[in-house]
């Protein structure tokens, strides 16, 4: 039996995101579904929560910037401040950030990023069945068949802009 898919953005779309924990506000302690963010929510939640979420919601817009995905429309925006403010996790974006596992026979999002490999390998050992996953080094893995990349965490320190570059190419890899 699957878990209800929680999360922020979109049911259905290009990208999901997964980190293991909501934001600890009492709002979103419950979800039990995908919730499109309000213009100005994210900011919310960064005041309400501090720095840690304020890198996690810049480095997915920082991701998608790099990316420019073609069935993305990332490219309505010159910068990645503007698209985190003005489109991110909203219900006209393309993406989630999900605090569930991935269920990937639902086809609801054509690709998978799991940030943090302790995660990863939490889920990998209580919920996901890959035969397909090939860890590239510590860091990184990858899995074609189910459209799934593993990187570090979603901050600065894990993250770099460096190890964001790598994780587009995996992603363009996928294609």
């Amino acid at each position: 039996m699957n878990l209800p898919t929680q999360g922020f953005g979109v049911e259905q779309g290009l990208i999901a995101i997964y980190v293991e924990n909501p934001p600890s506000m009492s709002e979103y302690q419950f979800l039990d579904r995908v919730q499109q963010l309000n213009s100005g929510e994210i900011e919310v939640i960064n005041q309400a929560c501090g720095n840690g979420w304020r890198k996690v919601f810049n480095v997915y817009a920082k991701i998608l910037a790099e990316w420019q995905h073609r069935d993305h429309d990332f490219t309505k925006f010159t910068r990645w401040q503007d698209y985190r403010d003005k489109a991110l996790l909203q219900g006209h974006s393309q993406e989630a950030l999900l605090f569930s596992p991935p269920n990937f026979s639902e086809k609801n999002y054509k690709f998978h990023v799991i940030a943090g490999r302790t995660y990863a390998k939490k889920l990998l050992r209580d919920h996901i069945f890959t035969n397909t996953l090939v860890w590239l080094d510590e860091e990184f893995a990858i899995d074609k068949v189910s459209n799934l990349v593993i990187c570090p965490y979603l901050d600065y320190r894990q993250l770099s802009n460096i190890k964001i570059t790598r994780l587009v190419e995996l992603l363009t890899e996928l294609e």
